[in-house]
């Protein structure tokens, strides 16, 4: 059941970047902006995190939960080091997944030739 949850709740945050895409004229990048700051805005709300815990994957993998991720990590920095945890505690709570893209992001480049479109 919970692959089930994940499916539809990511499938449905998918599904809107898709229509905005094809329905709107906004770039792809403003688009990824958007659900990056609209993952901090519903875990602000405080409605990010009860997703999270209904759809686990289907709510942390697509851009909205890097921004809920961001948001934490800041909100729990925070409430430990005060002030300066505005600024640390979003790169430490997802430097994990930041360092997992760039190093997969790698070793794909190394291993696959990019070709020019014909």
């Amino acid at each position: 059941m919970i692959f089930l949850k994940a499916f539809i709740v990511g499938g449905l945050i998918c599904t809107v970047g898709q229509i905005l895409i094809d329905k709107t004229k906004l770039t792809p990048a403003r688009i990824l902006v958007t659900f990056v700051v609209l993952g901090v805005f519903l875990q602000l709300l405080r409605v990010y995190e009860p997703l999270v815990n209904f759809a686990g994957a289907g709510a942390t993998v697509p851009l909205t939960g890097f921004g809920y991720n961001l948001c934490k990590g800041a909100a729990k920095a925070v409430s430990e080091q005060g002030f300066l945890g505005i600024f640390t505690g979003g790169f430490t709570s997802s430097a994990g997944g930041i360092a997992a893209a760039l190093i997969f992001g790698f070793l794909v480049s190394v291993i696959f030739r990019s070709k020019p479109k014909k």
